[in-house]
């Protein structure tokens, strides 16, 4: 079983509005609501490509209990810790000539909320996958990422952490399963400017040597590298097209590669699923469908 941890989930609230101005009111064209959160996010891509899995983290107030009604329509499992006070964080996304996000802060989580989830994941059993993406709300200890490893380490669960800076580095020497960060993130980690497939390779062979088992460096428009446990690379590039957002790319290129492991236990095979399931998300108005997920499977460029 797999299991997504989302510490901050969120409704995204998406206005289009033809032309944003400010010398009267603005109507929008239309609008559209949808869930948020990088574990989530994780979960609804393993879902649609048949991997059992449980959403857990946290959820709060009338807008936590619809991101579940949301989640239950697409079959999304879940298990959430529900705070007794605050709200599910609603974040404004507003697409005119120009585009403005507006994110939330999110409810206060407790000492007791983090007890609660915390008892949810003692349950995890060997050969189960966690996964922990995102940065961790501003009510949360710093060190949450490392608790949770350090909690369940040595219990034969594999990790995936698909995080930044101090949240993903003081992690490493839990030996986690896979870490996904971009070219940006890679850079940011060893203060230097990543413009290279070498360069990629240096770096990541480096998080390698400091604990982490597979390490995948998205690249945006030239792909991603897989720098799998046994010290092989691979590389793979990303399908012509026109990007219709790059929320939610990452997770889904997370979601793939484990889903793509779990079936074959072949890292190239992982490494095409997750870009497949990537690609499909950056062209599509929401997450990746099933069905555009593996119509770009096919495609000669990510073969």
């Amino acid at each position: 079983m797999i299991y997504t941890v989302t510490f901050n989930p969120a409704l995204d609230y998406v206005m289009n509005v033809g032309r944003l101005q400010t010398k009267d009111i603005n109507r929008t064209d239309s609008e559209q609501l949808y869930y948020g959160g990088k574990g989530i996010n994780v979960s609804v891509i393993l879902t649609r490509l048949g991997i059992e899995n449980t959403a857990l983290g946290f959820l709060a107030g009338f807008t936590g209990k619809y991101v579940k009604e949301l989640l239950e329509k697409d079959n999304v499992k879940t298990d959430f810790v529900y705070l007794e006070s605050g709200y599910t964080r609603i974040n404004v996304k507003i697409r005119s000539q120009q585009e403005f996000d507006i994110n939330a802060k999110g409810p206060e989580i407790s000492q007791r909320d983090i007890d609660a989830l915390f008892k949810k994941l003692d349950k995890l059993k060997p050969g189960d996958t966690l996964v922990l993406a995102g940065s961790a709300s501003g009510s949360l200890p710093n060190d949450i990422y490392e608790r949770i490893l350090k909690r369940l380490d040595k219990k034969g669960i594999e990790f995936a952490v698909d995080a930044t800076g101090k949240l993903l580095m003081n992690v490493l020497k839990y030996k986690p399963f896979l870490i996904k960060p971009n070219h940006l993130e890679l850079g940011e980690i060893f203060s230097v400017e990543i413009k290279t497939l070498e360069s990629v390779k240096i770096y990541a062979k480096m998080l390698q040597d400091m604990g982490a088992g597979n390490v995948l460096v998205s690249r945006g428009k030239d792909g991603a590298v897989l720098l799998d446990e046994s010290g092989q690379f691979h590389t793979i590039g990303v399908v012509p097209g026109k990007v219709k957002r790059t929320v939610g790319c990452g997770d889904s290129m997370v979601a793939g590669f484990l889903a793509g492991y779990k079936k074959s236990g072949d890292y190239s095979y992982a490494l095409k699923l997750g870009s497949a399931c990537s690609n499909a998300t950056a062209f599509s108005e929401s997450l990746a469908t099933k069905d555009e997920i593996y119509k770009l499977l096919e495609n000669e460029y990510i073969k």
